[in-house]
């Protein structure tokens, strides 16, 4: 497999441990609970880590933006379905520039 798609993958692979993390740091409740709280911290260094392994064969500056920007939106949207968190037009548009930034990124690096 290309070393290239082989980053893009674990990028991927890196916002969905951030992702995941972000949903444990909820049930943490302030790292109250032991159970939740080590999740966030597992799946926190894994997103690093990952990140880390990518960002040796993709440009570093489209690597975080892709991270930081698919890592929120989808957060975001998630919170929006799984924890009834407001959906309003400005929330979506935002949502909507954040996807749209993350896809110009990656245009302008090829």
């Amino acid at each position: 497999m290309n070393q290239q798609i082989l980053a893009w993958l674990v990028l991927a692979a890196s916002v969905f441990a951030e992702v995941l993390g972000t949903f444990a740091l909820r049930y943490a409740e302030g790292f109250t609970r032991p159970l939740p709280s080590a999740a966030v911290v597992i799946c926190y260094g894994s997103a690093i880590w990952l990140m880390s392994l990518s960002i040796k064969h993709l440009e570093m500056g489209l690597t975080y933006a892709v991270w930081a920007g698919c890592g929120t939106a989808l957060t975001a949207a998630l919170g929006i379905i799984w924890f009834d968190e407001s959906s309003g037009p400005l929330r979506l548009a935002g949502l909507g520039c954040i996807v749209l930034g993350v896809i110009a990124l990656n245009l302008s690096s090829h």
